[in-house]
């Protein structure tokens, strides 16, 4: 038992990011710690992600939160995979489903056994055998962990919802656990003299707000770990040269589709996310080509609905701090790092980054093998993520506007050069240490961004053709039936979870 144990936990920025922190550390360290959330209603939140990955459900689970009631207070719609379109070419389209693909049979992971099955005239899609994809394309929902007395996983899904309605609900939960809310604008941070810990923060009125640990979550100001402490930012551009987003709200939808869509732009990409209330749409582009007078007329001129209000520009540098956790401070959300919203992992890096604190949660002497720890596997993740999206802009035919033509230029980090070196040469795909994406992530994106490999594994051809024609054909039967029985998503929304806002 540490004789040292930190009793004093200050939060610098609410948000999403602040309040995951707060209510997480409170439900799980309860009264022997003293959390303050220091924010100011003067300064806005980002606030732009509305779209989920299936994690989110852990840290709801690990809260208590209702599900159901979570969706209802934010007007929030499920989410079973990201749709890609045009981003291989023009009219082209393919999904990256949450869930299972197919199922392994022998020593061999499926792709190979569908790799063989491809070489036959009219053969079905990789995403003939994925339960979730099937139910995206038909917009139907339910919950259920198994399909019948079958092998085949149930549904794996996450959710699309107002980030700033579901930060309220976090901020309420935290404040019931003895969270403490200050409202203020810091105007300086006190570092210790002898060895430059962050020992305080000065508020515009003069209130002082001391601490043992800090945690940044002031978003892209980086107040703490730049501001004072100077963690330094390494610039991921090179690989991801989008640097602008424009969001907008609109109308929403008459079909409230239970996926994500990312749709290829001229110098960028454009999101389209479904809620009960509204539609939320963004515009993510990069600034070299494209102006953003340019960029405002091709998202207004390409949403569904009337819009709500004015495109609200962001400008952002996709990257991560050099040190997330510095001396006595741990940089959260936005303040850590940013990668652009492709894949929806804005939220689950607080998550993870929150997680992560926990586990490894120190005492006052700050061990620095402690801190080591926690910034070599966060900053693992975000190479990893970085390398996932990077995928998506590189593997590409399009060679139509200066901004693809780059794209397809960029050069591979070295974590997706040997993913694609070893899948085009084998089929193989290796999940690494505690990977975010999943193999059959992988398969799905490689596939559907064009990559596919040279040969599958020889043992693939130790089925009999018979065989393996009955086990592909019982997997997509399987699929089919189940979601023949489902519910609309919209019939879905309605019995459970409707929220009633105009």
């Amino acid at each position: 038992m540490s004789t040292l144990p930190i009793k004093r936990v200050v939060i610098v920025g609410g948000g999403t990011a602040g309040w995951m922190a707060a209510s997480v550390l409170s439900r799980a360290m309860g009264a022997s710690l003293e959390i303050r959330v220091v924010e100011s209603e003067a300064i806005g939140i980002v606030g732009v992600g509305e779209a989920t990955i299936p994690q989110i459900r852990n840290v709801n689970t690990f809260l208590g939160i209702d599900e159901d009631a979570m969706l209802k207070a934010t007007g929030g719609t499920f989410k079973l995979a990201i749709e890609f379109n045009d981003w291989v070419r023009s009219g082209h389209s393919y999904l990256h489903a949450f869930g299972e693909v197919g199922l392994p049979f022998g020593p061999s992971p499926f792709q190979h056994h569908w790799l063989r099955s491809r070489a036959a005239a009219g053969a079905p899609d990789l995403w003939a055998y994925s339960l979730n994809a099937c139910a995206a394309k038909r917009h139907r929902f339910d919950r259920f962990e198994r399909v019948g007395n079958t092998p085949v996983a149930g549904m794996k899904y996450a959710f699309h919802f107002d980030a700033s309605l579901y930060g309220r609900m976090l901020r309420a939960y935290a404040e019931q656990h003895g969270v403490r809310r200050t409202e203020g604008r810091i105007v300086e941070v006190k570092l210790r003299g002898e060895d430059g810990f962050i020992e305080a923060v000065l508020l515009e009125g003069g209130e002082r707000v001391d601490g043992e640990l800090f945690i940044d979550c002031s978003g892209f100001r980086a107040l703490l770990i730049e501001g004072a402490l100077e963690a330094g930012f390494e610039d991921w551009r090179a690989w991801l040269p989008c640097d602008r987003a424009l969001a907008v709200a609109s109308a929403p939808m008459p079909a409230m589709r239970p996926y994500t869509q990312a749709n290829a732009r001229p110098a960028g990409w454009q999101w389209r996310i479904p809620l009960q209330h509204r539609t939320g749409n963004g515009h993510v582009y990069c600034s070299e080509h494209m102006s953003e007078d340019e960029a405002t007329a091709l998202l207004l001129g390409s949403l569904e609905g009337e819009a709500l209000g004015e495109p609200r520009p962001i400008r952002f540098t996709s990257g991560v701090r050099r040190r997330l956790w510095s001396r006595n401070c741990v940089a959260i959300g936005l303040a850590a790092g940013f990668i652009e919203p492709l894949e929806s992992t804005a939220i689950h890096l607080i998550q993870s980054g929150v997680s992560r604190l926990l586990a490894l949660f120190p005492d006052r002497s700050f061990d620095p093998a402690i801190s080591e720890e926690y910034n070599r596997k966060v900053r693992q993740e975000y190479e990893q993520v970085r390398d996932f999206l990077v995928l998506h802009y590189s593997a590409t035919e399009r060679r139509d506007t200066p901004f693809w033509r780059h794209c397809a230029a960029l050069p591979a980090p070295e974590g997706l050069r040997r993913k694609l070196d070893l899948f085009r040469a084998t089929g193989q795909i290796f999940r690494e240490d505690e990977e975010l994406f999943t193999e059959q992530s992988w398969l799905q994106v490689m596939v559907g961004q064009g990559v596919l490999p040279r040969r599958y594994h020889p043992a693939a051809d130790e089925l009999p053709q018979g065989q393996l024609e009955d086990f592909l054909g019982t997997i997509r039967s399987v699929i089919g039936t189940a979601v023949e029985r489902m519910p609309t998503h919209e019939s879905f929304i309605a019995a459970h979870c409707a929220s009633g806002r105009p």
